[in-house]
């Protein structure tokens, strides 16, 4: 397979070869004088050239010379695959909807519940054929420590037997060298590691005997405490696992959030006793204020944020957003950065899972770019600033406040904490967290209030979507008690101090089975200016707020997320729907490059070589994160395997007949410009598997793997 020379095309490169209408102008050029995708044809040399509006719906326009067509099949014959990109949002369990094709139709038309589909996701098993103790699992040989089992324990002891049996062989890939070795001097995972003999060694004694011993890079031996220290210094929010362990016991105490709890169950009792009654300046009014639990810090004490048209940001992806995925984006000059969603309820009972999703990367702790072109909230310091915030999932304020207070507290790089108020699937829509928040729009406030209230000077944002229902869009009645309070709680509390909103352009009903709605971002953008500006006839009251519960010296920033795919389209979300800067999501999976072309306001055309090495690096970031043990390089291996059944629907920009390129079209069958560049862009999972042993090695014979956004479940089957 020959490498593919790696291309970086320009626009102007690029529409060379395109026909007028397919120009664009660059994202400095004024909206009016951009040149329309759908405008008619043109006629060049007596010949009518094919306009983008010919484009089929839904269907990538493959240049002819790459379409692979069967005999008597015609070119454009396409059906493209249905891919529900909801799944990807969810965690744990996914709970289909009764929805399906023609195909699950049962009798009388009614569609068939689907059953087995993608619940309780497994990936079979890969650990060793035996196991190694941990008393001498990082140790010399003849120096292991004490095993607190005893004879109990049904671990191995003898080294040498466990590399003989216990394991499979050493892998031969990037050299047959520990990338974490390579970069950290040490391996973290000791014997365990399949690259186990770049950093080992057998000496020889004065008595003849011969010792198995671990080194670092140098070829230095470890000390015979076997202590190879935490060799990945390059991770932060590392929470202590006394600090696990005391949650899950409940030792832990939340002064600040059971005082605010203690205020707002009585503040409940009132509300309910005076529904719907206010006596503004009236005695009750006094006893209310006096029962209020002021904050430590006010919103207007917190630390500023900033988003402006120099930080496109990467949306909290469930699974895809790990940190190797994190750090691989940010490497590409993405600025701005989320965890995955985490259940507050998780976080509070001390589960590892939940808090190991904090762990960032050093580089997600710099400050992201900042040109001070957009409008910056008096105070703002981006020296002080850093990329990396986290997201939460809660049903009942309590939870959301309590894990907040949790997250402020033992997490030391924090640039936000984001409510999630708008994931879609089902578990967490039925429990009343997700997008079930933006029908409860009283629950949200004082879900809101209280994070505020505990979160010491960490913001808090959120992330919403136009509603729950299609016929009924809540997004800009919910964003203005965001941004302002209900009448009943403005004059006495303030606004509730939300920093910024994102709004994802679809209502949970649509799922993903529409474009985004960029017209209502943009409108939503609007009610927003008018709010930051205090000129909305509808909110007049917001004189009476008390300035210090303002976040940002009363801005509220406004992020847009929804289908980008291209510096084309971020530019114009940002220039004509006004939002601060847009949240990129699948955009970001497919093509990871998307922050580089809209740092460069160009296309990028990335060899198939190119991409490879993102899938490279990729493993090695996995490897350095969860390890290059057994475990560490198949759970490496299953999050590339989900990285790559985004990454293969890329169409590369040199294939395409028309531009901008469209998230949400599927191509035909297509081959590439090379071997791997077809092999890239296949969808069968086998191949997936084939990209993944060129870096971690053959998987496991048990290994299984199902995408989250595909129905049926993809398995390795048996070596040999």
């Amino acid at each position: 397979m020959e490498p593919q020379e790696s291309t970086k095309r320009s626009q102007d490169e690029i529409h060379d070869k395109a026909t007028p209408q397919q120009q664009e102008p660059t994202h400095d050029e004024p909206a009016s004088k951009r040149q329309r995708f759908d405008e008619p044809a043109e006629t060049q040399n007596g010949t009518t050239k094919k306009s983008p509006v010919d484009r089929v719906k839904g269907v990538a326009p493959i240049k002819a010379e790459y379409l692979i067509v069967a005999p008597g099949q015609s070119a454009k014959v396409v059906v493209p695959d249905v891919i529900d990109d909801d799944e990807a949002e969810g965690r744990g369990t996914i709970e289909h909807q009764q929805q399906g094709d023609s195909r699950d139709a049962g009798k009388g038309g009614k569609r068939k519940k689907k059953t087995g589909q993608n619940k309780e996701r497994t990936f079979g098993t890969f650990s060793d054929a035996q196991r190694l103790c941990n008393s001498v699992a990082w140790t010399p040989e003849f120096s292991p420590r004490s095993c607190k089992f005893g004879e109990r324990c049904n671990g191995l002891h003898d080294i040498r037997k466990y590399l003989k049996e216990g394991r499979r062989a050493d892998l031969e890939t990037f050299g047959g060298k520990c990338p974490t070795l390579e970069k950290f001097g040490k391996c973290p995972s000791g014997w365990r590691c399949l690259f186990v003999s770049s950093h080992s060694k057998e000496v020889e004694h004065e008595d003849g005997r011969k010792e198995l011993v671990l080194t670092d890079k140098d070829g230095n031996t470890y000390p015979d405490d076997g202590d190879t220290g935490d060799a990945n210094t390059e991770v932060v929010n590392n929470v202590e696992g006394q600090i696990k362990i005391d949650l899950s016991r409940k030792r832990v105490q939340f002064e600040k959030s059971d005082k605010y709890l203690k205020w707002l169950e009585k503040d409940t009792q009132i509300f309910r006793d005076h529904h719907h009654k206010q006596k503004d300046g009236g005695a009750e009014a006094l006893d209310y204020r006096a029962m209020y639990v002021e904050p430590p810090f006010k919103p207007s004490e917190k630390k500023r944020l900033y988003f402006g048209r120099e930080t496109p940001a990467l949306a909290p992806l469930t699974t895809q957003g790990n940190l190797p995925f994190r750090r691989l984006c940010v490497d590409l000059g993405c600025e701005l950065t989320y965890s995955e969603m985490a259940m507050g309820m998780p976080l509070l009972q001390g589960a590892k899972s939940d808090w190991t999703l904090m762990r960032a990367h050093k580089s997600e702790t710099t400050p992201p770019r900042f040109n001070g072109d957009g409008p910056v909230a008096q105070g703002y310091d981006n020296s002080k600033d850093l990329k990396f915030g986290a997201q939460i999932a809660a049903n009942v304020p309590w939870v959301a406040i309590k894990s907040t207070e949790a997250l402020a507290r033992f997490l030391p790089h924090l640039r936000l904490i984001d409510l999630n108020c708008g994931c879609p699937i089902d578990m967490l829509y039925k429990s009343g967290a997700g997008s079930a928040l933006l029908d409860a729009p009283s629950k949200l406030e004082r879900m809101i209030r209280g994070m505020n209230a505990v979160s010491d000077d960490v913001p808090i944002t959120a992330k919403i979507r136009m509603g729950v229902r299609d016929d009924k869009f809540t997004a800009q009645k919910n964003i203005e008690r965001l941004a302002l309070g209900s009448e009943e709680h403005r004059d006495i509390l303030g606004a509730p101090g939300c920093a910024a909103v994102t709004l994802h352009g679809r209502t949970r009903q649509q799922r993903y089975t529409r474009a985004a709605n960029w017209e209502y971002i943009a409108e939503t953008a609007a009610v927003i200016k008018r709010l930051n500006e205090k000129t909305d006839s509808l909110t007049d009251t917001i004189r009476e707020v008390d300035e210090r519960t303002l976040p940002n010296g009363g801005r509220m920033f406004f992020i847009g997320n929804g289908d980008c795919y291209s510096h084309i389209d971020y530019f114009d979300h940002v220039d004509n729907a006004k939002v601060d800067t847009v949240m990129i999501g699948r955009g970001a999976i497919i093509k990871p490059w998307i922050y580089e072309e809209i740092q460069t306001g160009q296309y990028l055309d990335k060899s198939a070589t190119e991409r490879l090495g993102y899938i490279e690096k990729f493993a090695r970031y996995g490897m350095e994160a969860w390890g290059s043990d057994e475990l560490g390089i198949n759970y490496t291996r299953r999050f590339l395997l989900e990285f790559l059944s985004f990454f293969s629907r890329y169409v590369p920009i040199g294939l395409l007949e028309y531009l901008p390129p469209s998230i949400n079209e599927r191509p035909p069958a297509y081959k590439g410009r090379n071997e791997l560049e077809t092999l890239l862009a296949s969808k069968d999972y086998k191949d997936w598997i084939k990209i993944s042993e060129m870096f971690l090695g053959p998987a496991p014979a048990t290994f299984s793997f199902t995408p989250k956004h595909k129905s049926n479940s993809y398995e390795i089957e048996a070596e040999g």
